[in-house]
């Protein structure tokens, strides 16, 4: 059996890769046929099976998911609104994706981890490392379109905000982060 923190902190992980995968396949729905439609339906079909990884890891713990209605992402439409065009959604995802996948390699490295934690994180950072590939190359593409300083102006405003998004989030569950990533974590 897990104890709270670790529950709460898989669940969040998971109730953003549900998030995730329904933002992604609305928008892929309504996107016209090309190679970002294509990509999107991927990265959609990832963070479902991210979902159930976490869901599944949660379940060889012992522990059922908790039901958390705050996902990272909504923190974003928050703090940034809601995207007007394609490129906004790629620059968040652009600077989310790296976020994810930074805290997932956090995670990798804290004390006393669970294999199976371990195990389902090493497999998902492998997907978004192609997350962070393809939306980069997107937004390369879409900076024709653009401009690169449009761009490159909606990149900053993200990352802006998710490092304001993270710290806020990182406060609210200090005690929850610190009992999972310093020395003598609970288990």
């Amino acid at each position: 059996m897990i104890g709270e923190n670790e529950r709460w902190l898989l669940s969040f992980y998971r109730a953003s890769e549900i998030a995730g995968a329904l933002f992604f396949g609305r928008l892929a729905s309504v996107l016209k046929p090309g190679r970002v439609q294509v990509d999107l339906s991927r990265h959609f079909a990832d963070e479902a099976q991210h979902a159930w990884y976490w869901t599944d890891c949660l379940a060889q713990l012992g522990a059922e998911p908790l039901r958390l209605d705050d996902a990272y992402q909504r923190r974003y439409t928050a703090a940034l609104g809601v995207p007007a065009s394609l490129m906004e959604v790629l620059a968040i995802t652009s600077v989310f994706e790296r976020r994810v996948i930074n805290q997932y390699a956090r995670h990798a490295r804290s004390p006393r981890i669970d294999p199976a934690v371990r195990a389902v994180l090493a497999r998902i950072m492998e997907d978004e490392r192609w997350h962070i590939h393809w939306v980069s190359r997107a937004l390369r593409t879409l900076a024709r379109e653009h401009g690169k300083d449009a761009v490159t102006a909606a990149v900053r405003r993200c990352q802006t905000a998710d490092r304001e998004i993270y710290r806020e989030l990182t406060t609210e569950h200090a005690e929850r982060v610190r009992a999972l990533f310093e020395e003598g974590a609970e288990t």
